[in-house]
């Protein structure tokens, strides 16, 4: 298990930005992200797609597709050292990815070998990483399918993955991403394709597992009700930066960026009615996400923005603090949410 203390970080990332060469020209995918994740929490990431969310911890992991290039610095701090995870060989990544981190993925079927079974899998991670022979190792893969409550988890083991069903194939997942006890677990959409009542089976896992194990959890995810349920803080991103950093309750409660509160009201909510009592119809954010070839020189959510200045336009904003815990990117004044609290959540 990780020797980190709770609230130390484990990831340190600073100035990380992600590029993609393309026949049309570059692809700014992900512009000087900088934050940390500390140890016994649970980060959510949110934003629209191709806000950057994915190809921000794909690049931390080392996975980013050929065309793809990190710069800046992204360090992990497990067991007592430090390993620069930018521009880190393959060699030394593979020795750190399933044993200090892992990554759960939105669809197992493409994580997992549909051709070996369960137990070669299981077995695999642990005698790569942790140098165990082949009894132990089965031993170990059969307590992490218990704890993650897989029924008859033995009879599971000798299972083809198409065997399973889609919660018990995410259950594996996130078993395999256990095996080590990484300091730090990246789970990208791991309940998408699930139904609500697994789903929250698995965020509950995920819950026992982060104060069972002391893990940095980030929770990537456009689903806010996931977000408000397992999340300490919240990064709400747009057009591949930082948009809002904050505890959970201040993104729900006190919401400070514009494109944050457009989120929050563009949520459905039991019981609530919609934007200026318009029988339940829905608030929308006017206009459309921003084309990362070609970014506008200030805020890249200027032109949707109802609170837009002329500095807007020239300079994008910088993360600021709202206060200790709280940060935005708006040079717009803060709002205050008193009054449309019961409409933001």
């Amino acid at each position: 298990m990780s020797e980190i203390k709770q609230n130390q970080p484990v990831l340190s990332v600073r100035d990380l930005t992600v590029t993609f060469q393309t026949n049309d020209g570059p692809v700014s995918a992900v512009s000087n992200m900088s934050f940390d994740v500390a140890a016994g929490e649970t980060v959510g990431v949110v934003g629209e797609s191709g806000s950057g969310k994915s190809q921000t911890f794909l690049a931390i992991m080392g996975l980013l597709a050929q065309n793809g290039e990190a710069t800046g610095s992204a360090i992990l701090h497990t067991k007592g050292k430090s390993h620069e995870l930018v521009g880190m060989s393959i060699n030394d990544l593979n020795r750190l990815r399933g044993s200090s981190m892992s990554m759960i993925f939105q669809d197992p079927m493409t994580s997992l070998n549909p051709y070996l079974k369960i137990r070669t899998q299981m077995i695999e991670v642990l005698t790569f990483h942790q140098g165990m022979d082949k009894k132990s190792a089965e031993q170990r893969a059969l307590e992490l399918l218990e704890r993650v409550r897989i029924p008859e988890a033995k009879a599971r083991l000798n299972q083809y993955p198409h065997e399973l069903s889609g919660g018990m194939r995410q259950r594996v997942m996130i078993a395999m991403a256990l095996l080590c006890e990484p300091a730090l677990l990246i789970a990208d959409e791991p309940t998408t394709a699930l139904d609500v009542t697994v789903q929250a089976q698995v965020l509950h896992l995920l819950s026992d597992l982060k104060r069972d194990f002391n893990t940095a959890i980030v929770l990537i995810t456009h689903d806010l009700g996931v977000v408000a349920g397992v999340c300490d803080r919240v990064q709400v991103m747009y057009g591949g930066r930082l948009a809002e950093i904050a505890p959970v309750d201040n993104i729900f409660y006190q919401p400070q960026h514009p494109y944050t509160r457009g989120l929050l009201h563009s949520t459905p909510i039991i019981g609530v009615r919609g934007d200026k009592g318009n029988h339940g119809l829905l608030a929308t954010i006017d206009g459309q996400p921003p084309n990362l070839q070609h970014l506008p020189e200030g805020c890249a959510f200027a032109p949707r923005c109802a609170h837009v200045m002329d500095q807007c336009t020239v300079t994008p904003p910088a993360l600021s603090a709202v206060d200790s815990e709280h940060q935005r990117a708006c040079y717009a004044p803060l709002f205050d949410n008193t009054a449309t609290q019961g409409d933001s959540v």
